[in-house]
């Protein structure tokens, strides 16, 4: 057979690219929708006029082009309305495959290619999970319930599961599960093979994150792109067009050039406008974007980098772009806009920095790649004014501490752990202070650069802010961020919110970690000892961990705990003691797995029976067997477990098998054997092992033709094993015997397997027959008409005479009966009967059968052969063989009936059930502890048990020098000031997964630790003992380790889905309040226990104040700022307010207020502090104290009378507005996006100075591509020692 050739790789996505057609072939995507076939971006009849669909990513599929294909003049062959619903991928470079390849060859070439590594710039195929399960199973034999598949059958890849109603591929699919990923090398391959495929869905290979982690891209952002002109026309609708985010800003700009380019118009000079989403209506469909509208655009020179990619511009789906060509006027958006090099006529500045985090802070938010339709939150606002139009937001007072996060689409799992975070006192008051610059590490390279620090730190100085125009806010430069750095938070698929608090406290502490070099460090190891020995064993530990790691998130949430091993044979004990973050506790909840297993004994005396269990879901079938053989008094080595399906055996229940991969109502049986079962993968067969063959029966003659009969006959009733033992096995009609004996249990006509005879007792004792409770003779006593008693005994013969033959009836007198007349007829077995079926011989039956489709795949192999080869080797017998019994259409209804006579004479239907002892107790166990109720200590107490490791997590005993089965324990050592407790309700077993929604009750104040930490129980031993502990430094040990709750993050629903809440104390005002995204409402603390609670955040209650050094730094920050206060200003609001950043969607709080003099603007980082103007992602320098004025002339504009300090109170708490429950209800599910309205308006404001920022009268802030501002309040020095040479002093 001919080999598979790899296919020639096509041409990389960076090649030159002669034609501009072609060009845009490589980079564009199609939409499969359902009802058509939108067009390529190329072409310039395609637009789609649909932009208010449910999803966002209306194209689903890349366009793989022929390199010789006219994508304008294939598309113009073809009406608008004859658009096939399917499109068809041409290969870039047809492959040669031999379609003669075998199905192994196929198979091979196929996973050799699948499992290589990803490129990037490569291109990948997603394949249906559903068509490709049939493929293996037509070409490598796969087996499962719904039967064998021909390749014939095939057909070609068929991706319509994949898309939903809209031709959108759904976010929640994952691979393995839903689809496969194939290089293009095989899907070509596919396409040769079977034909066009249905829904071809390409996807590239790109890098993701600063990490550079190759990924592909299932979800590709599809931005809106529009033309700049005068004035606007409704005659064409504006583009939709999908990129990857692996292209560069130049690629990326080119492809919207030439998408709208017009013949002429290649070599025209153009540039692209970067607008922000919302300043589009809804109901805009037009291709024009007026010039006339740029100015509330918020709209920016998109420069074409060729080093900065998609990805990092934070590109995201429905994202506004207007391509603008210059004319013989100029430039159009010049006549609106200064000009993007120049402020107000003035040279632009020397140094364009604009790659730093703050510039991508202040950078205009983008709507997220949600993929249901964006949802508008009234808050008061009137949406029926077209959303480009300036309105006069006015800020209003807010409570610190509640506002809500908007859901960008599935984002509730951040939106609840963020929301219990910032409510955790110290942590926002040493963001609060500013305390965090001071001490950012951004050339740690464990951390983010100071990234995440300084992106959380703006996030919560919004969430505390006194006033704002909305009570929600959608945190997206957050979570640009996040995904920056943690490539599997990116997209809008539902996460853990545990694993985002792992992740998010690990990056704060490495961003802010003190300890700049940080040195090598050896573990220390315990050498034996007392609770001294013990004390300090502890201490060296811990501070050979502060050595490398020292932050707010060390003093604050990190603990010690002690862990203990000990080597079951020589006793060794290992004692470590490790840090912990947070606390992952086990629930005794402790799922069972219910089943009915039907067991069948060796021991034909034995009748086989139904037995229930309950086990352990994450128990294996070999703890299964162990249960049943303690249960059935027998060998749990001789046990084999196999499923049953389609009167054929399914699947091989092998000792690793978890027992919750099994569905409720899959036929588990369990076989005893009179020898060592040999299904445990690690069991080595010995000479003389009985060779274990599966016994399938089935028809000698089908009673239909199908494409298996010229192989044999249908398989019907129950199949079954036996034991072959090597003497037997160099005999045909042995093994025949042995198999027939096994029959014997499923027939009610047992009897009449074997022949008999009748014997005196002198030859031989007569032998009792009674099988399946069947007598072997029928009795009948009758009274003759003389008075005599005549008993009638009668051999049990069947309703039709031809099958056996019947037996003589004799007649005994009862007054004979003690003569020995009565003891010939003793009936004696005098062997089997030889012509009940046929029994034959297949091979290639691994693990049972359970690897092959249809016993009628397989040729029967003839006795006669296996005997020739019996000179070399006795044994008839191999590995793999199966027995089939091939019972003709008289035999099989005598013995066991058939369909029509619902298998009246069959066993395989009677189970008697067997309730073990063990089993009731259980039970009755269970139903107490339900009602009894499971609290937080239940959880503490299984997380401190004493366990034993199992078999595949094994210990290396220094001392034994060998792997044992140690003894592992688990306690608290040194308790933290803040517990993170992770109740864990997700539980995973290899493919299964499963949630437990068990009530835990935990206490919302004074949760008590005292007597669960060790260091504090060793420690008043010692004390006792009068032992000095002063280096320990220990505090008060008299004072009890006492907790109380602030924060709960709860999960609803099921597994990869359901719906995160939140809820939280306001530490300002002692109320608690439920975070529902950005619903928020007042609530009980009660109401946080239920048993969707997920994530608990506890405080410690104490009479020093918290968080050791931290809590002194942060009382140095804030007498720094106490001493930096200008003269005459009577509170901290001025001063705090300019050293805070913000999210780039708030203004200065100055900016309506302070006519200060202006000044050009310098390169730099940009920085945002609140103004009552809100103006939707400006950004504006935070001014340095000397240009601060004094008290008498703020209080001179009307304008500035809110108050500005995050960290004080509202002045008046009955102004805060919850959102009305009738305006919108809580989401049931989390992947319903939002917009919070504050983003939706501009405002006008008055020309200032804030430092070194110009903002512009009558618009935003923001609109000049050359604004940048001040990342802090330091020295314009501090960030660009030449800033100097472009600024020019105000004339006033």
């Amino acid at each position: 057979m001919t080999v598979l050739p790899s296919p020639p790789s096509p041409p990389s996505p960076s090649d030159n690219q002669p034609s501009r057609k072609r060009q845009r072939s490589q980079s564009m995507q199609s939409d499969a929708s359902s009802s058509s076939l939108k067009r390529t971006a190329a072409d310039p009849n395609s637009m789609d006029v649909d932009s208010r669909s449910p999803r966002a990513d209306q194209m689903s599929t890349l366009t793989i082009a022929d390199a010789n294909l006219d994508i304008d003049s294939y598309m113009a062959e073809q009406g608008e309305e004859d658009i096939p619903a399917l499109l068809i991928a041409e290969p870039s470079v047809k492959a040669d495959v031999p379609k003669e390849a075998t199905p192994e060859e196929k198979v091979a070439f196929v996973e050799r290619c699948k499992t290589r590594k990803m490129e990037v710039g490569e291109t990948w195929y997603l394949v249906a999970r559903l068509w490709w399960r049939r493929w293996r199973k037509a070409l490598a034999g796969d087996v499962d319930k719904e039967g064998p598949v021909e390749e014939q059958d095939l057909g070609p890849v068929d991706n319509s599961a994949l898309i939903d109603s809209y031709g959108n591929l759904p976010r929640s699919i994952s691979e393995g599960v839903d689809m496969e990923f194939v290089p293009e090398e095989v899907w070509r391959c596919f396409i040769n093979w079977y034909g066009d495929a249905i829904t071809p869905l390409p996807r590239r290979v790109i890098e993701r994150g600063s990490s550079k982690q190759v990924s592909l891209e299932l979800h590709p952002p599809v931005v809106k792109v529009f033309q700049l002109a005068k004035e606007k026309t409704d005659t064409v609708p504006y583009r939709r067009i999908t990129v990857s985010a692996g292209e560069t800003l130049k690629s990326f700009n080119s492809l919207l050039v030439n998408a709208l380019a017009r013949e002429g118009q290649e070599n025209t000079a153009s540039r692209v406008w970067k607008i922000y989403s919302d300043s589009i209506d809804d109901d805009w469909t037009s291709l024009v974007f007026p010039s006339s509208l740029l100015t509330n655009s918020n709209a920016k020179i998109l420069e074409g980098s060729a080093e900065k990619t998609v990805e990092e511009e934070a590109v995201d789906s429905d994202d506004c772009f207007v391509v603008e060509f210059k004319d013989e006027s100029g430039w159009l958006g010049d006549l609106v806009l200064p000009p993007p090099s120049t402020v107000s006529g003035r040279p632009g500045p020397l140094f364009n920095s604009k790659d730093g985090f703050f510039d991508r802070m202040s950078k205009p938010s983008s709507s997220t790649t949600a993929s249901t339709s964006v949802t508008r939150v009234d808050n008061g606002y009137s949406l029926s004014t077209p959303s480009w139009k300036s309105n006069l937001s006015k800020e209003k007072a807010l409570e610190p501490g509640t506002l809500g996060l908007g859901n960008m689409g599935n984002t509730c799992f951040m939106n609840s752990a963020l929301q219990c975070l910032t409510h955790m006192e110290e942590l926002a008051d040493y963001f609060l202070t500013g305390l965090y610059e001071e001490e950012l590490n951004p050339d740690n390279p464990l951390g983010m650069h100071g990234a995440i620090a300084e992106a959380f730190g703006a996030l919560l100085q919004r969430i505390w802010a006194s006033t704002g125009s909305s009570t929600s806010y959608s945190p997206r430069d957050f979570k640009s961020q996040l995904q920056r750095f943690a490539p599997q938070f990116s997209g809008y698929q539902q996460h853990d919110s545990q694993e985002l608090v792992a992740f998010l406290l690990d990056g704060l502490h490495e961003d802010l970690n003190r300890v700049l070099k940080k040195p090598y460090v050896e573990k220390p190891d315990w050498e034996g000892g007392g609770d001294i020995e013990l004390m300090k064993l502890a201490l060296n530990s811990w501070e050979g961990y502060m050595k490398r790691n020292d932050s707010v998130i060390v003093d604050l949430f990190q603990g010690q705990y002690q862990s203990t091993l000990i080597c079951p044979e020589c006793e060794k004990v290992s004692i470590t003691f490790d840090p912990f973050m947070y606390l992952t506790l086990p629930l005794p909840v402790h799922k069972k797995w219910k089943h009915n297993i039907y067991y069948v004994p060796w021991d034909l005396q034995k009748p086989h029976v139904k037995i229930p269990v309950e086990i352990n879901r994450d128990a294996s079938f070999k703890d299964l067997k162990i249960l049943l053989a303690r249960w059935m008094d027998t060998n749990s080595d001789n046990l084999l477990t196999l499923e049953i399906f389609s009167n054929k055996f399914y699947k091989n229940l092998d000792d690793n098998l978890p027992c919750g991969e099994m569905g409720d109502g899959d036929v588990i049986v369990c076989f005893e054997l009179p020898c060592n079962s040999q299904q445990s993968r690690t069991y080595k067969r010995q000479a003389g092992d009985p060779i274990i063959i599966p016994v399938y029966l089935c028809d000698l003659n089908p009673p239909a033709r199908t494409y298996m009969s010229n192989k044999g006959g249908s398989l019907f009733g129950y199949p079954s094993v036996v034991a072959i033992t090597p003497e037997q096995a160099t005999s045909v009609d042995a093994m025949y015997d042995a198999v027939l004996g096994r029959l014997q249990r499923w027939t009610a006509n047992a009897r009449d397997l074997f022949s008999w005879e009748e014997s005196a007792p002198t030859e031989m004792n007569a032998v009792p027959i009674t099988l399946n409770s069947i007598p072997p003779v029928d009795s009948l006593t009758e009274i003759s008409e003389d008075g005599s008693v005549i008993t009638t005994v009668q051999e049990v013969t069947p309703a039709d005479g031809d099958i056996v033959d019947e037996k003589e009836m004799t007649l005994i007198d009862e007054n004979d009966m003690d003569t020995p007349t009565a003891e010939l007829l003793a009936p004696r077995r005098v062997g089997t009967k030889k012509d009940i079926f046929n029994l034959k011989l297949q091979g290639n039956h691994k693990e049972y059968g359970t690897q092959v489709n249809h016993y009628g795949s397989n040729r029967w192999e003839a006795w006669e052969r296996r005997v020739e080869l019996a000179e070399t080797e006795p044994i008839l017998l191999r590995e793999g063989d199966a027995f089939y019994c091939e019972f003709d259409e008289n035999m099989k209804a005598y013995y066991f009936g058939d369909d029509h006579s619902r298998w009246e004479h069959a066993l395989w239907d009677t189970w008697p059930e067997f309730q073990h002892s063990e089993y009731l107790e259980s039970k009755k166990a269970a139903m107490e502890k339900k009602n009894k109720g499971l609290s937080l200590q239940d959880c503490l107490d299984e997380f401190t048990k004493e366990e034993k490791l199992g078999e595949d997590d094994l210990w290396y005993c220094p001392q034994c020098k060998k792997h044992q089965q140690a003894t592992k324990k688990f306690d608290l050592w040194k308790a933290p000031d803040v517990l993170v407790v992770h109740l864990k309700r997700f539980s995973n077993s290899r493919t299964m997964r499963d949630k437990i929604d068990t009530l835990i009750d935990f206490p919302v104040e004074g949760l008590d630790l005292s007597t669960m930490v060790g260091e504090r129980e060793v420690a008043k031993r010692l004390t006792e003992q009068g032992v000095d502990l002063a280096e320990f430094e220990l505090g008060n040990l008299d004072e009890r380790l006492v907790y109380d709750l602030f924060g709960v993050d709860e999960h609803m629903g099921g597994l990869g889905g359901g719906h995160y809440r939140a809820y939280a104390r306001n530490h300002r005002n002692a109320k608690w309040y439920h975070f529902d995204d950005s619903h928020v409402s007042p609530a009980r603390p009660t109401d946080a226990v239920n048993s969707s609670a997920y994530l608990l955040f506890y405080r410690r209650r104490s009479s020093s104040p918290l968080g050791g050094k931290t809590h002194h730094k942060i009382e140095e920050a804030r007498l720094k700022l106490k001493s930096q206060k200008p003269q005459g200003d009577g509170d901290d609001s001025m001063i705090i307010e300019t050293q805070l950043p913000t999210p780039p969607s708030e203004d200065s709080g100055y900016a309506t207020a302070l006519p200060l003099p202006e000044s050009q603007t310098l390169p730099g980082d940009s920085w945002t502090i609140r103004s009552q103007g809100s103006t939707a992602g400006s950004s504006v320098a935070s001014p340095s104290p000397e240009h601060l004025p004094s008290f008498e002339e703020s209080q001179s504009h009307d304008d500035n009378n809110g108050p500005l300090d995050p960290l004080l109170l509202s002045a008046d708490p009955e102004r805060f507005e919850f959102p009305d429950p009738s305006a919108k209800a809580s989401p049931t599910s989390s992947n319903e996006a939002e917009i919070d309205s504050e983003e939706l308006e501009w405002d006008v404001g008055a020309s200032i100075r804030v430092g070194v920022t110009e903002v512009v009268p009558d618009s935003s802030p923001d609109r000049s591509s050359g604004f940048r501002s001040s990342p802090s309040s330091s020295s314009i020095s501090d960030i660009d020692p030449l800033g100097d040479v472009n600024t020019q002093k105000d004339p006033s």
